[in-house]
């Protein structure tokens, strides 16, 4: 394998002097050769991302629209897509990878001999090796993948933080991930806090994971393996972290988000990260995969997969979920529209969504969603503003609220919901939400419940309380003047919905209609035709609003925090996806019933038809929420909210922080 990339590695060297490929292919290949060769471990950071920073990417190859400027329109978005995916040489490297690397150095040679002849190649030639590189290698792409996420034995990113010397930040750079000043200064902020706020931090975090078992019923002691995500710069919780894990008999596995295009997903942080270089250039290329997906390449990806797991089902078994960091305060993207990025056909669309769900049924499978759990905390990153420490510090206190009294104080919630057949949310001040929930219906009031009464244990802070409504004779209309999905602004967001399923959507993002529908498909619908309501929950955490109002940041809270501050509604699958028939209780002991829909059940006769592989949360401020009113069961009405407050007895000490908040 060292001969290999040492014979490649001297071949592409030759490349920039050599002048064989024509005139305008010469350039990109002469500049994508430069890049290779500049990939390695001592390689100063920002030069490995440079040609794809905001700064530089409109005349960069990574850009399509620039590669089919130079390069033509049927070549520069095929070659635009080789050069992303080539881009995935530099984990390779840093890891010492050697049959990644190869397999990079190869996909480039080929491609560069294809343009050294008398003749051009057809740009299907070059659709046909990339197709190539991807079936060929996706045996071995797919077992590393699903063995680094179980096998916690020889794990490159622990070694790093467990070995690391945090006195300082030059140990970020061996990650081999793009490092800004706001990755530096996170891991400086963090590593300069006092040691037991840290290990608070760590403690909290490991805690909500190990109550998330607890809470489901589910024996942590049999298993063995915890999958830590993060953001670089936390280093120093995370080792804190795993030392709490390493408590309850659970040792990390900590896996790079993908980076090649048979692993990608539309979730880019799928795994541990650093900065992310540029949002425009990940977005033009989230359809890369379109060059060549049919029906053959899914069945391929989806034998890799099964296989994948075959190998390591022993430990499989005993691999417990993630626990997942997250951090909020980058600005907002506002994706621009790229005309020459590969787009999915609709055939293409359809095989993606069957290939994502039936992944989701193999990796249930060997890791079932009844027998794992998972907890997510979030955290601020210094990019949210000048007053970044004082924010870290009131999400800190945010994250480590009384679990006790909101568990007592929701349980009133609780309580007054089981009560309704439905719910009616009303917007003000401009919003025209005007939404009619439907209930499922309680056989035994005295052991059951609707809504799961939620603390801080899978979903860090506490703050709501949630049910899967019934989808018939769920109507109305949701509207959010502006809310941020995935990283992702939707500004006048408008969703339609009829017994439970979105009938019609848009938003305020671009001038061009079509173009706003084409944003929300892809964001939100994931190129499905319709989609059900799968969640309706009241958030509770108004500390956590008022923290938003008061530093200004209320578009940079991160969805886990945000659904916390008002109504929020998930369009795409339950929140019990994939283990609905395994019961769950509230903390008074009563099990939640409303684990299903009318679509969600379709499991039992066409598994096919029940799962979405979705669930994007929507949440209506406080600011914009009029009112919600439970429809009790025999006439007669229990109003929650009013003006946005809070007016159900018991429930009043919620209007606190609001109250106290002067605007």
């Amino acid at each position: 394998m060292s001969e290999r990339i040492e014979l490649a590695y001297g071949r592409i060297a030759e490349i920039p002097t050599e002048a064989l490929a024509p005139q305008p292919f010469r350039d990109y290949f002469e500049r994508v050769a430069g890049f290779l060769l500049s990939v390695k471990k001592d390689a100063d950071n920002t030069k490995l991302y440079e040609d794809i920073l905001p700064d530089r990417y409109d005349v960069s190859y990574a850009n399509p629209d620039y590669a089919a400027s130079k390069l033509g329109p049927d070549f520069g978005p095929i070659l635009s897509a080789v050069y992303a995916e080539l881009r995935g040489v530099i984990p390779s490297v840093f890891e010492g990878d050697e049959s990644g690397t190869a397999s990079f150095y190869e996909l480039f040679l080929e491609i560069y001999g294809n343009f050294t002849g008398e003749e051009l190649p057809r740009p299907e030639t070059i659709r046909n090796i990339m197709r190539s590189y991807c079936e060929d290698y996706l045996p071995d792409f797919m077992a590393e993948r699903v063995r680094t996420q179980v096998d916690p034995s020889d794990n490159f990113a622990v070694r790093i933080i467990m070995n690391a010397d945090l006195t300082g930040t030059d140990y970020l750079y061996e990650f081999g991930e793009y490092i800004s000043p706001d990755t530096i200064a996170s891991a400086e902020y963090i590593n300069s806090l006092p040691e037991k706020k840290v290990r608070h931090m760590a403690h909290i975090f490991a805690e909500g994971y190990r109550l998330g078992f607890i809470q489901m019923r589910i024996d942590l002691s049999k298993k063995r393996t915890v999958e830590i995500v993060y953001e670089l710069g936390f280093e120093r919780m995370v080792r804190y972290a795993i030392e709490e894990f390493a408590k309850m008999g659970l040792s990390p596995t900590i896996v790079r988000a993908p980076v090649r295009l048979v692993s990608k997903s539309s979730n880019r942080k799928n795994g541990y990260t650093g900065a992310i270089p540029n949002m425009q250039f990940d977005y033009d290329h989230r359809n890369d995969i379109g060059l060549f997906l049919d029906d053959e390449y899914v069945s391929k990806r989806l034998r890799a997969m099964q296989e994948a797991y075959e190998e390591v089902k022993d430990l499989a078994g005993v691999y417990a979920g993630p626990a997942v960091i997250e951090t909020f305060g980058d600005e907002p993207f506002v994706p621009r529209k790229c005309e020459h990025a590969v787009t999915l056909s609709r055939y293409q669309q359809e095989k993606l969504t069957y290939m994502r769900n039936e992944g989701v049924k193999i990796s249930n499978r060997y890791i079932p969603g009844d027998e794992r759990s998972f907890t997510i905390i979030d955290f601020p990153v210094p990019a949210i503003g000048e007053n970044y420490r004082e924010i870290f510090d009131e999400v800190i206190k945010i994250n480590t609220m009384d679990n006790d009294r909101y568990r007592q104080i929701q349980q009133i919630l609780v309580d007054a919901l089981n009560e309704g057949h439905a719910v009616r949310v009303r917007g003000a001040n401009g919003n025209p939400t005007d939404l009619m929930v439907c209930l499922h219906e309680l056989d035994d009031p005295e052991t059951q419940s609707i809504f799961e009464n939620c603390v801080a244990d899978v979903n860090i802070p506490v703050g709501e309380v949630f049910t899967t409504p019934k989808l018939e004779g769920t109507r109305g209309t949701l509207f959010v003047s502006r809310v941020f999905l995935e990283g992702f602004e939707f500004r006048n967001l408008s969703i339609t919905l009829d017994n439970g399923m979105i009938t019609d959507y848009s938003c305020g993002n671009f001038a061009d209609p079509d173009e706003n529908r084409a944003y929300i498909e892809d964001k939100i619908l994931f190129h499905h035709d319709t989609l059900p309501i799968g969640e309706f929950a009241i958030g509770t955490n108004t500390l956590a609003y008022v923290c938003g109002r008061k530093y200004g940041i209320e578009d940079k809270l991160p969805i886990l925090i945000a659904e916390k501050t008002g109504p929020h509604f998930a369009m795409g699958d339950t929140c019990y996806s994939w283990s609905e028939d395994k019961p769950v209780y509230n903390p008074d002991g009563k099990e939640i019933i409303a684990r299903d829909n009318s679509v969600s059940i379709l499991r039992k006769t066409d598994i096919s038809k029940a799962y979405f592989g979705c669930h994007t949360d929507i949440t209506i401020p406080y600011s914009e929420l009029g009112s919600i009113e439970i429809l009790k069961r025999g006439g007669g009405t229990i109003t929650v909210i009013e003006n946005g407050r809070f007016v159900l007895p018991g429930t009043l000490e919620l209007n606190i922080p609001l109250d106290e908040f002067d605007e």
